[in-house]
């Protein structure tokens, strides 16, 4: 008889990571459920065009066969937007911005106060504009009444040529004779003075503004004069043919007879509702698959910037930029949760997203996803911030030089702003790199900048250990440098182990003096406490508090991890054969760590060589590779017989590789120095 798998195990199944035997972390059904309607709001989004468009689309095939009932003139939107267009760069109404006025008019009067601070002698002070001995003469001769009318005069004439409307790009000469013309009642010394005074002030600036709205009436006022664009409809001419592209001008058609249906249709938005909550949920699956410690609050995230993406483009509409959309979000995720995460979330996205398709937008959009997997795959690869930044810089300009190309090629260049575009690419990357930190806080991500940033040995946790801690400090290097080449042998992350290694013992430090390494000479305080159960809870108290550090000082999870993990559910075998002396019936659990077992190849590799170091150390010089390699063996094979590799995903293969790598690692730590002869010390002659 046939049995089902029961529910629970298919899957725990499709939740597996590459490595089938690493199991997925556990969500509470409350963040479970928060997930689950995240999704449906994406669906929503997804689905929401079905809700609000007509039931027939331009291009889209025709449902049905349409014949007009009746003669009528329609209106061609489609002409007449293509009108509209084609006057909007003729007809745009510039008005006087009295906000430049003010800048200008201040201008003029910082001439004449500069003017004024001129003293009775010539080159007493610099003028703003040279001066002729002539003029310097009329300066000195005019008393202040009449110095004030002329400066009267002046911005009189500034404010007559301003409500003219002033451009940008007059010529000087032009501009000199007009001011003189306003000035021609002056004297002469005073208008040629007066007009250079006035040109200073104005030449380059402009005082016009567009008016959108007089534009738009003045474009609606040429159309009106032009005539509106029209289709005349016979009785009984065919609008449509069932299964042939619905055109423009047809839509236009049915659309004035009443045949385009607007309303919502249920079926055809459950459908496209079901495809987009079944897209987000097989996102998250992804994600977890990929990245088995993934927190729901992680999983939020990814939905997150999906919701926000999918709501700027159904804003925006057609001058949505793909570029802008989908870049970021996708280098986000892909430094935080790693390459494949990002590549999962461009691939929903791309599917999701309600961007307008056809003509120059194809190929728009395939640019994007293209430029956004080259930064998913760059992204993952990069080790600090002055990386992040030089993608920041590469990406937008790599694009608009591309889509430059494309669109060259194509004639369409015009319709594309693609400066502006890169520059708001560049600007979100830019403040992305800027809030990276606060991002990765909040939502627990591990880049690798913040790997490396967290294995700073001058960080306060790891400056605490070395101080306070000394011999479990060298003790942690030591097995840093282990796991580390351990890790790279067999392609596991090795930025993660590194930084794991460095914390995995930070426990100790609740008392460094109970673990053998910070004893340096005297009595163990073990002996002194004479009961096994006593110290087996000391033991398993370094995990305990180190959980407790890694809470305190904010360590992510992942680094976390290596904490309980390293140990996994290990017998404290000293301490187990001393209870046992006294008595033989004492269980054995009670002489185990409490775990997890590793549950990932980089805490599994720690553990390994957390067992091996003190083992290599103790080797005789005279010991080869072979016996090192064999020792080491035997103490993997025990942690293989015990069970505490099961959840780790290690392969047989993986674990030969890892044993020859310690074993590289012991040979240069006990490699060979020369004797160095030391010439004796002289005897002090008086």
């Amino acid at each position: 008889m046939m049995r089902w798998r029961q529910p629970k195990v298919l899957w725990r199944q499709l939740l597996r990571l590459e490595r089938p035997r690493q199991q997925a972390a556990v969500w509470r059904p409350q963040d479970s459920f928060a997930v689950v309607l995240v999704c449906a709001l994406v669906a929503l989004l997804a689905s929401w065009p079905l809700l609000v468009e007509p039931s027939i689309r331009a291009g889209m095939p025709a449902p049905f066969t349409a014949r007009a009932p009746k003669a009528a003139t329609v209106v061609d939107s489609t002409a007449l937007e293509e009108r509209r267009l084609q006057l909007l760069p003729r007809t745009t109404v510039q008005v006087v911005d009295h906000q430049a006025n003010l800048v200008l008019q201040e201008r003029l009067n910082t001439s004449l106060a500069q003017l004024q601070q001129l003293g009775p002698r010539p080159g007493s002070a610099l003028p703003p504009v040279p001066l002729t001995p002539a003029e310097q003469v009329w300066l000195q001769a005019l008393d202040p009444d009449r110095r004030a009318g002329w400066e009267r005069e002046l911005r009189q004439a500034q404010l007559r040529m301003l409500s003219q409307g002033l451009s940008g790009g007059l010529a000087e000469g032009q501009l000199l004779n007009a001011a003189s013309l306003q000035l021609e009642t002056l004297p002469p010394a005073g208008r040629d003075l007066g007009a250079r005074l006035l040109t200073r002030s104005l030449l380059g600036q402009a005082n016009l503004r567009s008016d959108p709205a007089l534009s738009q009436r003045r474009i609606e006022a040429l159309i009106t004069q032009q005539g509106i664009p029209t289709l005349q409809v016979n009785q009984g001419d065919l609008i449509t043919r069932q299964g042939e592209p619905v055109s423009p001008q047809a839509l236009d058609v049915l659309d004035y007879f009443g045949l385009v249906n607007r309303r919502p249709r249920p079926l055809a938005w459950l459908a496209a509702f079901g495809q987009g909550l079944a897209a987000a949920a097989v996102m998250v699956l992804l994600l977890r698959r990929w990245r088995a410690c993934l927190e729901p609050r992680q999983a939020l995230l990814a939905l997150g910037v999906l919701l926000i993406a999918q709501a700027v483009s159904l804003w925006l509409g057609p001058l949505a930029s793909p570029l802008v959309l989908l870049v970021p979000p996708t280098l986000l995720l892909a430094q935080g949760l790693g390459t494949a995460a990002g590549l999962s979330w461009l691939a929903v996205s791309c599917l999701l997203l309600p961007l307008s398709l056809g003509g120059v937008a194809d190929l728009r959009l395939l640019l994007a996803a293209a430029v956004a997997a080259a930064g998913a795959v760059a992204a993952g690869r990069q080790r600090s911030r002055a990386e992040l930044l030089q993608l920041a810089v590469l990406l937008p300009s790599g694009a608009v030089l591309l889509q430059a190309l494309l669109l060259q090629g194509r004639g369409q260049l015009a319709q594309v702003d693609l400066l502006g575009e890169a520059f708001v690419l560049g600007g979100l990357l830019m403040a992305g790199l800027l809030l990276a930190p606060l991002v990765e806080q909040l939502f627990g991500l591990l880049t690798r900048s913040r790997l490396l940033e967290l294995a700073d040995l001058e960080r306060p946790l790891l400056r605490r250990l070395s101080c306070e801690a000394p011999g479990t400090f060298e003790h942690t290097l030591m097995i840093a440098g282990l796991a580390e080449e351990g890790a790279r042998a067999i392609g596991a992350d090795v930025d993660l182990v590194r930084t794991g290694s460095l914390y995995h013992d930070v426990g100790k430090l609740h008392g460094p003096q109970w673990f053998i390494e910070n004893q340096t000479g005297g009595e163990n305080p073990h002996d002194r406490l004479d009961d096994p159960q006593a110290s087996a809870k000391i033991l398993q108290a370094h995990v305990d508090e180190g959980l407790r550090l890694a809470r305190r000082y904010r360590l992510p999870r992942p680094l976390a991890d290596f904490i309980p993990e390293h140990q996994g559910t290990l017998k404290m075998g000293f301490f187990l054969h001393q209870a046992r002396e006294r008595d033989p019936a004492i269980p054995e659990s009670v002489f185990r760590y409490h775990g997890p077992r590793p549950r990932s190849r980089e805490t599994a590799i720690l553990m390994l060589a957390d067992g091996c170091e003190a083992a290599l150390r103790s080797l005789p010089p005279d010991t080869s590779d072979q016996q090192a390699r064999e020792m080491v063996r035997r103490l993997i094979e025990a942690r293989l017989g015990d069970g505490q590799l099961a959840l780790s995903g290690l392969t047989r293969s993986e674990l030969e590789l890892v044993i020859r790598a310690f074993v590289r690692i012991w040979r240069r730590m006990r490699h060979r120095r020369i004797p160095y002869p030391i010439a004796p010390r002289r005897a002090f002659s008086a």
